[in-house]
């Protein structure tokens, strides 16, 4: 980034953004309140060496990418969930490409876009009803894959 462009360089706001999921289309589909997750580690295998006691080596191993949780307010009829339902229900597990866009706001166009691979439901959760409070019933689909990649 050049230097006159970096004076005026603010951090991205991390409100306005869209999800898609392949082949789920519709109102609301892509609304979410809360999208968390997009997370990789990776953790050395400490290994001792024998005859070498004055440290101990650290080799890499594969990443391990956190679970993406998705919350929104409950829709009715949503293919989203119905997917997921099925994943439960029937034990049926067909996996999608998930892709989660940074919006700018005031703009259509995406700052970053993240998309994860082979993703599939691994839990559904339900906000819980209380009488003597006016909440929303919220619904959080919680989704494992395989791994993701940063495009801009």
């Amino acid at each position: 980034m050049p230097a006159n462009q970096m004076a005026d360089y603010y951090p991205p706001v991390g409100f306005y953004f869209k999800v898609m999921v392949q082949g789920f289309t519709g109102d609301n589909e892509g609304s979410f309140q809360e999208v968390s997750g997009l997370s990789v580690k990776m953790t050395p295998l400490e290994v001792t060496e024998g005859g070498e006691n004055r440290f101990v080596r650290r080799l890499p191993t594969p990443p391990k990418y956190e679970n993406l949780m998705l919350k929104r307010g409950m829709l009715q009829g949503s293919p989203l969930i119905s997917w997921a339902q099925d994943t439960f229900q029937l034990f049926k597990f067909t996996p999608k490409v998930v892709t989660v866009y940074l919006m700018s706001p005031g703009s259509t166009s995406p700052i970053s876009v993240w998309q994860l691979v082979n993703a599939y439901p691994v839990a559904l959760n339900v906000s819980p009803f209380k009488a003597e409070q006016n909440n929303l019933v919220i619904e959080t689909l919680e989704l494992t894959y395989d791994y993701f990649t940063k495009t801009s």
